[in-house]
C-alpha cells in the first residue's frame, strides 16, 4: 500500500494526530478509541490535492466532504469512498489519499451529516440508535449523486469513470448504489452486510437488489465475520448467478478465518496480509472495468 506508518514519539503530536477535530478526516471517532496507532497508515499528501471540501446536496443543503487527487492532471477516475459507521473519520480520509496516489480522485462524503455528528459520540449503540438507525437509504443515495456532481463540476474528475467502495455500512450502501447509479462502472464492498430485515428507512438490503446491478461488485468478506453470516454470502452469490449482466459478473471474495473490519489498520480487527491482497483486488477490479 501507498503510506507511510505515522511515527508517535512526540505524545503532542499523536494526540493531534488521533484526537484532533480541527478538520474533517483529521480525527477518529471516539467509539473506537483506544487507536491501534502501532498499526495505523498515515499517506502522506505529497503531491496530492487533499482536504475538505463542502458538498451542495439537491435540498440545498451543504454537506462536508474529504476529497484527495493528484495535485496536477486531469480526467481522474472517479471513486466515491463511503464510510464506516463511524462516519468520515481519519482511516476513511486516509482510504481517498491512498486511492488518489493511485491517480483517483476520491471523495469521501459525510453521510451522516442532518443527523448528527457519529464521531462526538463515545457509545456505539447510541451511534446506532440516535444517528445511524435514523439514516434513510433514500437520502444516501441522493446525497451520493449530490457528490458525483460535485466532483464534476470541480472540472478534475472523469465521472464517466465513476467507481464506488465502502468499508462495513458503506460496504452495504456500495452494493444498493450501484444498483441506484446508472453511470457507476463498477464497485468494491468492504464487509457490508447483505442480507437483513427490511425496516421503513432501509427497505431493500444487497440480497435483494441483485438483479439490478449496473456495474460489477467486487464483495470481500471475511470468514469469521460474527455479524455477517456465511450463509447471508451465499444468498448474494446465488442471488447474482441470476441477476443483471453486470451481477453474473460480480463476485465475493472471502478471506477464511479472518474477522470483520480487517482493512481497518487503526482497529484490533487489522489483518494486515488479507487488507494488503484486498486492496491490490480493488485496484485490480476498478481498473478492469473501466474505471481509471
Amino acid at each position: 500500500m501507498d503510506g507511510d506508518r505515522i511515527s508517535f514519539d512526540d505524545n503532542v503530536s499523536r494526540r493531534k494526530a488521533l484526537f484532533g477535530t480541527a478538520a474533517l478526516g483529521s480525527a477518529f471517532a471516539l467509539a473506537v478509541q483506544p487507536v491501534q496507532a502501532q498499526t495505523m497508515i498515515m499517506t502522506p499528501t505529497d503531491g496530492l490535492t487533499a482536504g475538505a471540501v463542502k458538498v451542495k446536496t439537491k435540498d440545498g443543503k451543504e454537506m462536508d466532504a474529504y476529497r484527495a487527487m493528484p495535485a496536477s492532471g486531469t480526467g481522474f477516475g472517479t471513486i466515491l469512498v463511503v464510510q464506516e459507521i463511524w462516519g468520515v473519520h481519519a482511516h476513511i480520509a486516509d482510504m481517498c489519499r491512498r486511492f488518489a496516489k493511485a491517480g483517483y480522485y476520491a471523495v469521501a462524503p459525510e453521510l451522516y451529516f442532518r443527523q448528527g455528528d457519529p464521531k462526538v459520540i463515545p457509545d456505539i449503540q447510541a451511534l446506532i440508535r440516535d444517528i445511524v438507525a435514523k439514516v434513510p437509504d433514500e437520502q444516501v443515495m441522493g446525497d451520493l449523486d449530490s457528490t458525483v456532481a460535485f466532483a464534476k463540476a470541480e472540472g478534475k474528475a472523469d465521472t464517466a469513470k465513476l467507481g464506488i467502495t465502502g468499508f462495513c455500512w458503506g460496504g452495504r450502501i456500495v452494493w444498493l448504489y450501484d444498483a441506484h447509479n446508472p453511470a457507476v462502472k463498477a464497485g468494491v464492498a468492504w464487509y457490508g452486510p447483505l442480507a437483513r430485515d427490511a425496516a421503513p428507512l432501509t427497505p431493500k438490503h444487497p440480497v435483494d437488489i441483485a438483479k439490478e446491478l449496473k456495474g460489477p461488485v467486487l464483495g470481500l468478506y471475511g470468514g469469521a465475520d460474527t455479524g455477517i453470516p456465511m450463509d447471508s454470502v451465499e444468498k448474494m452469490r446465488a442471488a447474482l448467478k441470476t441477476g443483471s449482466p453486470a451481477a453474473m459478473k460480480s463476485q465475493i471474495d472471502v478471506y477464511p478465518d479472518t474477522p470483520h473490519a480487517f482493512n481497518a489498520d487503526y482497529r484490533p480487527s487489522y489483518r494486515k496480509e488479507a487488507a494488503e491482497d484486498g486492496w491490490k483486488k480493488c485496484l485490480a477490479w476498478f481498473k478492469a472495468n473501466g474505471v481509471t
